[in-house]
C-alpha cells in the first residue's frame, strides 16, 4: 500500500482509519510505521491524542499518529494546531477514528475501512 501512496506537493498526506474497536487500526499503523523505518514502539495515542515520529523515508519527514476516539467534536483537534500539520507536505498523518474529525479533513483524504470478522480475520477496504 505504501508504494501506491503519493505524497501531496501542497499539504500533508492523510490516511483516515475507520472501524470499530479491535478492528486493526492500531496494528495497521504499527506496520506502516515499521515500513517507514520507525524503530520505537508505536502505540495508540488514545490519551495524548497525537504522537510524532521523525522519518528518514524518501517521501515524508515525519509521521503523525492521531487517535480521535476521545474527541467529542472536531474543534478539539483544531485546538492542537492541526491546521499547521495539514499545511506541511513533509508530513504523513494517520488518524484513527477519522470519522470523528472528518469536518477538518480535505475531501480527498485516503480513507481505509476496517471490519472485525473474527479473532484472526479483518476485512480492510479503501475508499
Amino acid at each position: 500500500m505504501l508504494s501506491q501512496l503519493e505524497p501531496s506537493k501542497t499539504r500533508a498526506t492523510i490516511l483516515g482509519l475507520v472501524g470499530d474497536l479491535g478492528s486493526g487500526k492500531t496494528t495497521f499503523t504499527q506496520a506502516l510505521a515499521r515500513e517507514l523505518g520507525v524503530e520505537e514502539n508505536v502505540t495508540s495515542p488514545t490519551f495524548v491524542i497525537e504522537k510524532f515520529y521523525p522519518l528518514k523515508h524518501k517521501q515524508w519527514e515525519r509521521l503523525v499518529h492521531i487517535d480521535a476516539y476521545r474527541l467529542n467534536k472536531p474543534e478539539e483537534l483544531a485546538r492542537l494546531r492541526f491546521q499547521e500539520l495539514l499545511d506541511d507536505p513533509g508530513t504523513l498523518i494517520v488518524i484513527e477514528w477519522a470519522e470523528k474529525v472528518e469536518a477538518l479533513l480535505p475531501t480527498d483524504y485516503h480513507q481505509i475501512n476496517f471490519k472485525f470478522i473474527d479473532e484472526n480475520t479483518r476485512e480492510i477496504s479503501f475508499t
